[in-house]
């Protein structure tokens, strides 16, 4: 998977994109096309800057109330990505630009990314047994754990001759 994932990032991507320059140059120019990929990128880096302090910004508000901030950091994922995209010159790398930094079409991408995210943590641990459950205890064996971990997550030693 990540062979062919690098196959089309480093090899039918650019093709792509030349492809797509060299017919938009022909239809409107050479002038009118260098002027367009060199304005789209103007406007990428300063919807970056807006978009990127808007999420720096929501980034330290979630972590001076205390909670986790997990949207906060894939919009800043996404907003860096956009924003790398945009200044890669190219008309298609700019429309996946675009829809990056874009906030509505950015919460669609969110939500797809977290979606996946939970998918594949839910396969991953299904697969190593974390899921399974026999006997009230993890990963289906009959032995007793030699430990026991509380709320926090921090282990304890066992003893027998007490009540669990």
């Amino acid at each position: 998977m990540p062979l062919i994932l690098l196959f089309i990032l480093f090899i039918v991507v650019p093709i792509a994109e030349l492809y797509v320059i060299i017919q938009v140059g022909q239809a409107i120019g050479v002038l009118p096309t260098i002027a367009i990929l060199i304005a789209d990128s103007i406007l990428g880096s300063i919807l970056m800057r807006t978009q990127g302090r808007a999420a720096w910004r929501r980034f330290n508000a979630a972590v001076s109330e205390g909670r986790v901030p997990t949207r906060e950091v894939l919009d800043g994922v996404l907003v860096v990505f956009g924003g790398a995209l945009l200044l890669t010159p190219g008309f298609i790398t700019d429309v996946f630009g675009i829809l990056f930094l874009l906030p509505p079409t950015r919460a669609i991408i969110r939500r797809v990314a977290l979606a996946n995210v939970a998918t594949r943590m839910a396969a991953s641990a299904t697969s190593w047994g974390i899921g399974r459950m026999s006997g009230g205890r993890m990963g289906g064996t009959d032995r007793a754990p030699r430990q026991d971990y509380d709320v926090e997550g921090s282990a304890t030693e066992r003893r027998q001759d007490r009540l669990p």
